[in-house]
């Protein structure tokens, strides 16, 4: 027998966005989890796993910056995707 907790439904993660845009004054609507999770895993497969919520992190500060639509957030996790495909173990740029 193990002591891990177990894995939390799926609600629960739309139950945590909805309430953290709330607390946050972010409109849920703009807020793509799919997406997110996708560039999580890229960066974390493609670079390292504890650059992935440095990324998410990045991404949504220039998503942000430049505007903070869906569609500002989806650019800057395709800039981020893209770097992550493209990087190699060494830190720099294949």
């Amino acid at each position: 027998m193990t002591d891990k907790p177990p894995h939390l439904p799926v609600e629960a993660l739309d139950d945590w966005t909805a309430a953290a845009c709330t607390a946050l004054d972010i409109d849920r609507a703009a807020v793509d989890i799919g997406l997110l999770l996708d560039l999580a895993r890229d960066v974390a497969h493609g670079v390292a796993r504890p650059a992935a919520p440095l990324s998410a992190y990045l991404a949504g500060l220039a998503a942000g910056r430049a505007g903070g639509s869906r569609e500002d957030t989806a650019a800057a996790v395709a800039t981020l995707t893209a770097l992550s495909a493209s990087w190699r173990a060494d830190g720099e740029k294949s």
